[in-house]
């Protein structure tokens, strides 16, 4: 025996739930439902017993995916306590002296590979001010300062090949300057690291200096980029560190 399903009626049972996840096994039968649907009219045969198997096993990847989304939170949100301290640490170091900074943790309403977590890193660098979205931060000095804190914390685990930082040493010198080329080191053991600085501490630790000069020609300014290799690259040090 069996029953007479408009095919709009099997596929609603999988809006919601995101293609690809192993246990939706409903997914795939209104899936091939659909296929064979095509150029056959407008209606299919469904026997009962599979429809009432599917939705059972749909209940239950729910539950489970629920489940297994809670304790991926709860895991998050255990760890996060740890990595705040450690940010927080990093940015003090960097001269961050009266800095806030907490991982905010939002439920979102579909399930994605990663859980049902969205989460956002939220930071105040001056007295009295609220915590603002990290994205919202507008020097672009500090947030690649910020961001420098963050990265040597993780550079183990991050899988971004290449790092940029540009204007990190805006405001900052002595050893607060030797703190920054210090962290960028290590994340250059990880990663390849680009730095655009006027400061010789930070200089001083690159492996490869480049020397980018402009001047006028005619009416255009041109900007050249030099390797620089041996005695050029003690001189440029030298240079900076007279403040020439």
């Amino acid at each position: 025996m069996g029953y007479i399903y408009e095919v709009g009626d099997v596929v609603t049972l999988k809006k919601g739930h995101p293609c690809g996840s192993r246990d939706w096994e409903i997914l795939r039968v209104g899936a091939d439902f659909r296929l064979k649907c095509i150029g056959c009219g407008h209606q299919i045969m469904v026997p009962r017993k599979m429809v009432e198997k599917n939705t059972k096993n749909l209940k239950k990847a729910e539950e489970q995916l629920e489940k297994d989304s809670y304790v991926l939170s709860e895991i998050r949100k255990d760890y996060s306590k740890t990595l705040t301290e450690k940010i927080i640490e990093g940015l003090r170091d960097l001269n961050f002296l009266d800095v806030k900074f907490r991982i905010d943790f939002q439920r979102k309403q579909e399930f994605t590979d990663n859980g049902y977590d969205s989460i956002e890193y939220e930071i105040s660098t001056n007295p009295g001010e609220s915590v603002k979205p990290l994205g919202r931060i507008v020097s672009g000095g500090e947030l690649s300062r910020i961001m420098l804190a963050i990265k040597a914390i993780l550079a183990d685990r991050d899988q971004i090949e290449t790092l940029i930082f540009d204007e990190i040493d805006t405001g900052i010198s002595g050893r607060t300057a030797q703190k920054v080329s210090e962290k960028m080191a290590v994340i250059g053991k990880c990663h390849q690291v680009l730095c655009i600085t006027h400061l010789p501490q930070i200089a001083a630790m690159a492996d490869t200096h480049f020397e980018i000069e402009k001047h006028q020609k005619g009416t255009e300014t041109i900007t050249e980029i030099h390797p620089l290799e041996g005695d050029d690259s003690v001189r440029e040090l030298a240079r900076l560190l007279g403040g020439a």
